[in-house]
């Protein structure tokens, strides 16, 4: 973290705060989509807390933010209500390591849409495989835990991958991330869209 600038800091540390949260109320969503659905429930909206390791990386655009943001929003998280207790950290810090492992091999030049679907995805697979040691899942059925797992695929590419490619575009459309990597990003995108029209 030696070339992190003081902002860069205070950014991933807002957004972490902020996204524990989010993370926060929609274990009550998630609640309720289980009492609809059962394991299922979850599966559906797992992709949500990816979302801040894939909008830190984006709008950074340094290595470890997604690694970073995803283990304070879950330290956060555990400290404002969630009652998982301390394994908490460990799941967020894998989340976020599943995302960090993406980037990483896109050698933190790559933060297009598919590359950032493509760590949301990551996320996804490293806590599934977490869900497998500590979570119980290989009691569950063969069916049931590929359906499982193509949700939770499906559900990080959509809310962790574009929706949050979405918010940090919307954010940086407002100027005030003007000073950040994202906006080189953005008006790159910008100008090749013009050049296609």
């Amino acid at each position: 973290m030696k070339n992190w600038k003081l902002r860069d800091i205070i950014v991933l540390s807002s957004l972490s705060v902020v996204f524990a949260v989010v993370y926060v109320l929609f274990l009550q969503v998630g609640n309720v989509l289980v009492g609809l659905m059962g394991p299922m429930g979850y599966e559906v909206i797992f992709g949500i807390w990816f979302i801040v390791s894939i909008i830190s990386a984006y709008i950074l655009q340094r290595p470890g933010a997604a690694l970073l943001s995803e283990t304070v929003a879950g330290t956060v998280e555990l400290l404002i209500g969630n009652t998982a207790g301390p394994v908490l950290i460990l799941s967020a810090f894998i989340q976020g390591l599943g995302a960090e492992a993406v980037f990483a091999a896109l050698r933190y030049r790559n933060y297009s849409a598919p590359a950032l679907m493509a760590a949301g995805a990551g996320s996804a697979v490293f806590s599934f495989a977490w869900g497998f040691i500590h979570s119980g899942f290989a009691a569950l059925s063969p069916g049931l835990l590929l359906a499982m797992f193509i949700a939770r695929i499906v559900s990080s590419v959509l809310l962790a991958g574009l929706l949050g490619k979405w918010i940090a575009d919307a954010l940086a459309k407002t100027g005030v991330l003007r000073s950040f990597p994202i906006a080189k990003t953005s008006r790159g995108q910008l100008s090749s869209k013009a050049e296609v029209s």
